[in-house]
């Protein structure tokens, strides 16, 4: 079925956009929802009314909007929790858990509908965008640690990182280390055992000159 679009519909299209989508979509969802209406004749005269009207509204909403998104973009939301050997989490960390969070920071209640995200199952860093507007998508960082260790990014983290790097150049400096030890006894080996071989053959030729 054809619609027209009375309201943005990210991914699908904005204001008085005409789009051609599945009977039950457009019936069960975009028309109940007041996002459009049936393309008939009479719909789209319409049509640029709409499309004026709603980048009226748009580019208000934009400007409005506009310190809110670099705000989210800023933020770097931490979150621990518990997880295996293999980093994946004993759970998730939600869309929902976001969202309260994003909210919490900023003060705008943020819907979890708005995130483009998937519920977080692994540590790690994660980059999630935010729709504000068709026009104003911001991503912001969320970092997922393991329950119980520093908080990335804090003097303890660095300091673990730094003490961890400090064991590692130790570790490597003492195999390096007993790699030279080989060698140098290998080397001094080799060179008794060609001494004892020479020793050998001018012994064997002195038997054969007598």
């Amino acid at each position: 079925m054809k619609v027209l679009l009375t309201k943005d519909v990210f991914k699908l299209g904005r204001a008085g956009d005409i789009k051609k989508v599945a009977d039950g979509y457009g019936r069960n969802f975009l028309i109940p929802q007041g996002l459009a209406m049936l393309a008939t004749k009479g719909a789209m005269k319409q049509a640029d009314r709409i499309r004026i009207k709603a980048a009226e509204q748009r580019a208000a909403l934009n400007e409005e909007l506009g310190g809110l998104a670099a705000q989210i973009e800023e933020l770097r939301l931490i979150f621990p929790a518990k997880a295996g050997e293999t980093d994946k989490l004993y759970g998730s960390i939600t869309s929902q858990q976001v969202a309260d969070a994003v909210a919490k920071e900023t003060g705008f209640n943020i819907k979890k509908q708005q995130l483009e995200a998937q519920p977080i199952r692994t540590l790690g860093e994660h980059t999630i965008a935010a729709r504000l507007t068709m026009d104003l998508v911001p991503e912001f960082t969320v970092i997922v640690y393991r329950e119980g260790e520093a908080v990335p990014g804090s003097k303890e983290a660095e300091e673990e990182a730094a003490a961890k790097a400090e064991a590692e150049a130790a570790e490597a400096a003492e195999e390096s280390e007993v790699v030279e030890e080989a060698e140098t006894s290998d080397e001094t080996e080799a060179e008794e055992e060609a001494e004892t071989e020479e020793a050998t053959e001018e012994s064997e030729a002195d038997e054969d000159e007598a």
